[in-house]
């Protein structure tokens, strides 16, 4: 069990690293700061939807911080 704590431990590390990094940068850490997401899980997957639910489209980490507050 010690391995998978310190994995958990290590990726919950390196996500709060990258949170800090897009603060600091002002960008939304989901679509770093594209305000889109570009993710397609196959070639038969077509969505209307471009915005990125995160920051609903806007890229600011103004946006996607209140989102968080708001979904806790």
């Amino acid at each position: 069990m010690g391995i998978f704590q310190t994995i958990s431990a290590w990726n919950a590390a390196r996500y709060e690293k990258h949170v800090n990094s897009m603060e600091e940068k002002g960008l939304c850490p989901d679509c770093r700061g594209r305000g889109f997401d570009s993710y397609a899980p196959n070639e038969y997957y077509y969505n209307s939807v471009y915005e990125c639910s995160g920051c609903n489209g806007s890229g600011t980490y103004h946006d996607w911080a209140e989102l968080q507050t708001q979904q806790m």
